[in-house]
């Protein structure tokens, strides 16, 4: 449980330092030739590029704040980031325009056309075009109308929006290039950002997947709908892979290089293969069962902190809805897990239960107690409300419980931890809420 905080305390530290050596170039800088406006335009801009560069290290996925924090909760914070980026984007150039029409005494239309003939500044209000587009098709009532694939793509754009924002303050800055120290501090904060957005999102899967080398060795369709690919190569044991995390698979040649997707692994890693088991719900999981053997894998990760590494306890709770199945499977195929076990499977038939088997086979090795909860949810049926989970499992608060499936199964169950009062640092949940 230190690392968790060590790594909260590190990052607190990182933004009131830089907020601080931000304020104070904006205030030995001086107060603009203009006006109010422009004052309040320019220290925004000053936060813009700052959270900018803050959202690039979420999106980065550094191993230690993987570990640490977990993917989960860090886009979570890159979801905000983005809100908080979004608006100073807005709020920017809007009062920087406004203070040079009040100061030159003209209209806000005219000025900005004036302005965006400016080459840095153009360069600027597209990037802001760019941002609004992102967050628009990324609220909620847009995104449940896009397939993964088509999100994550657009995302992308954000990539542009980094190099017009690093081109615009080149040419605009003013409170970073008052001396020698503050230029070394400004793009060398550039530098930490992009740095470890280029080493950890880029290099790093680029030698790994050139060391170990994937193929899919084996393709098995579970269900009519869910698939399993069981993927080897080179050295996997030095991927460091464990139960319960996921990677970011792509497979060249069978789909476009932009489409990519989080798949957990389905069994515990062994040094010699992975597997993941996915269900045909968007374009790339829908054609796994349509790889053919040998064809080339190219995975990122592994990721995520949802493994028995952060057990609290000796007696742990493995709670699975649908396809949220694959993680706890691979969980209780973990040879470090031990103690008292209970699964709970939440599926609408018997039909739906993949890997059943599979769970049963390792819970009589485990000696587990495993129980899968069929039918449809209904006021008669609703096996997770606070007291029928305490029935189901009577000593729940003194368990680590591991959580993976639906959001609103997800969420059900969260709510009812915390209304039993199970302590949050026993709670373990995997929501894929994934940060391009």
């Amino acid at each position: 449980m230190t690392q968790p905080f060590v790594a909260r305390a590190v990052i607190g530290t990182f933004l009131v330092v830089n907020l601080a050596v931000i304020h104070a170039m904006f205030l030995i800088a001086g107060p603009p030739a203009h006006n109010t406006f422009g004052q309040a335009g320019r220290l925004l801009g000053l936060y813009l590029a700052f959270t900018m560069t803050v959202q690039a290290l979420l999106v980065a996925r550094l191993p230690l704040l993987d570990r640490a924090i977990g993917m989960d909760r860090l886009t979570g914070w890159h979801r905000w980031t983005g809100f908080a980026v979004f608006w100073l984007a807005v709020l920017h150039p809007a009062f920087v325009i406004l203070g040079f029409a009040r100061y030159d005494r003209v209209s806000f239309a005219a000025t900005a056309l004036t302005l965006s003939r400016q080459l840095p500044v153009l360069l600027g209000l597209i990037a802001v075009a760019l941002i609004v587009l992102v967050v628009a098709l990324s609220v909620r009532f847009a995104r449940r109308r896009l397939s993964y694939e088509a999100w994550h793509a657009v995302h992308l754009l954000l990539y542009l929006v980094l190099v017009f924002g690093i081109v615009h303050q080149a040419y605009e800055g003013t409170a970073f290039t008052l001396n020698v120290l503050t230029r070394v501090y400004w793009w060398g904060l550039w530098a930490f950002a992009l740095g470890a957005l280029l080493t950890y999102r880029l290099i790093v899967p680029l030698i790994r997947n050139s060391r170990h080398r994937m193929r899919v060795a084996a393709v098995v369709p579970e269900s009519d709908d869910v698939v399993s690919v069981h993927v080897t190569g080179r050295d996997l044991h030095l991927l460091g892979a464990k139960a319960g995390q996921f990677f970011l698979w792509r497979f060249p040649g069978h789909n476009r290089w932009w489409q990519v997707n989080p798949f957990s692994l389905s069994a515990a890693p062994n040094g010699r293969s992975l597997r993941l088991t996915a269900k045909g719900v968007g374009t790339t999981s829908a054609g796994l069962r349509d790889l053919p053997i040998g064809a080339r894998v190219f995975a990122e990760g592994p990721y995520g902190s949802f493994t028995i590494d952060n057990r609290g306890g000796t007696a742990t709770l493995l709670i699975a809805g649908g396809i949220g199945v694959t993680p706890i499977r691979s969980l209780l195929e973990d040879p470090n897990l031990s103690g008292d076990v209970t699964v709970l499977y939440r599926v609408r038939s018997g039909a739906d239960a993949v890997l059943l088997g599979e769970l049963r086979n390792l819970a009589r090795e485990k000696g587990a107690r495993l129980h899968v909860l069929s039918g449809r949810t209904s006021a008669a049926n609703q096996p997770f409300t606070p007291p029928n989970l305490h029935a189901l499992v009577p000593d729940i608060t003194s368990r680590d419980v591991y959580v993976c499936g639906p959001a609103a199964l997800t969420g059900a169950v969260l709510d009812s931890l915390r209304r039993l009062k199970v302590p949050a640092r026993q709670i373990h949940a995997e929501l894929f809420r994934l940060a391009p």
